[in-house]
């Protein structure tokens, strides 16, 4: 009988804590955040200050990359050829556009909170990086998975894409990451801030607590809720992990700004 008892005490402690905790992440998802300067300030490379107003933040990046890349013309001082370096190459195919000096102008709630609705995201950028050369989502064409354009990645896992209609420039593109920006987990680390996606929740490397971290351990958008570095209270993050969909899942969990170039 005395057994019994402990197991029910037990077995009802577990459900309070149980719930105390789902009550929690509740909290982190449905509370009202205001990010702070400081934080948009780690993403180095801009093209002008960084501002806050009438709600959003203001980041200005001309989205070519600070690292190496055989994506620049061959007397640049950022050219290297591809070393083979990059694990999720298996047959480097450099594809033939260009790294091109971009206006981009990105618009993002620096009060950022869970939508009400999630669509798809867009092809094109979809976030920004601490170098500020723009995240792009899973697909390299409209449905079209990345499982061959990923051999035209160059060793800090980017490269461009053709400038569009209006844009042309001879041998040049937008460069931008589908995957893990290996530059900046290199030099930051692989659990670190990373940017920001456009709904203006934050993105962090594929390492959690000393963990890989996995596409199955996240929500369909690819994130989940709890402390971090920068935020001790808890907010919404996504991560970068090695399997599809990389970077985002299935639309923003937020409210999306906007981003012009």
């Amino acid at each position: 009988m005395k057994k019994f008892f402990i197991l029910c005490f037990l077995t009802s402690f577990l459900l309070i804590s149980c719930s105390k905790n789902e009550n929690k992440e509740d909290e982190i998802e449905e509370t009202e955040i205001e990010i702070p300067l400081s934080i948009y300030q780690k993403i180095y490379k801009t093209t002008s200050d960084i501002y806050i107003q009438d709600g959003f933040v203001y980041i200005h990046t001309d989205g070519v990359p600070d690292h190496k890349s055989p994506y620049f013309p061959v007397n640049h001082e950022l050219y290297e050829s591809y070393d083979g370096s990059n694990p999720f190459v298996s047959n480097f195919n450099k594809n033939p556009n260009g790294i091109s000096t971009l206006s981009l102008r990105f618009r993002i709630p620096n009060k950022p909170k869970k939508a009400s609705f999630s669509g798809p995201t867009p092809l094109g950028p979809i976030g920004v990086s601490l170098n500020g050369v723009p995240f792009y989502n899973q697909y390299a064409g409209p449905d079209q998975p990345l499982t061959r354009e990923i051999n035209s990645f160059d060793q800090f896992n980017g490269h461009p894409a053709p400038l569009g209609p209006g844009l042309e420039d001879g041998f040049s593109g937008r460069y931008h990451y589908h995957m893990e920006p290996f530059w900046i987990t290199q030099s930051k680390g692989k659990d670190a801030l990373i940017g920001f996606l456009l709904d203006g929740f934050p993105v962090y490397g594929p390492v959690e607590n000393g963990n890989p971290i996995y596409s199955i351990s996240l929500d369909e958008y690819h994130g989940h809720s709890h402390a971090t570095s920068e935020f001790p209270d808890g907010i919404y993050h996504y991560h970068v992990t090695s399997d599809d969909p990389y970077i985002n899942g299935s639309g923003f969990y937020g409210v999306p700004g906007t981003v012009n170039e």
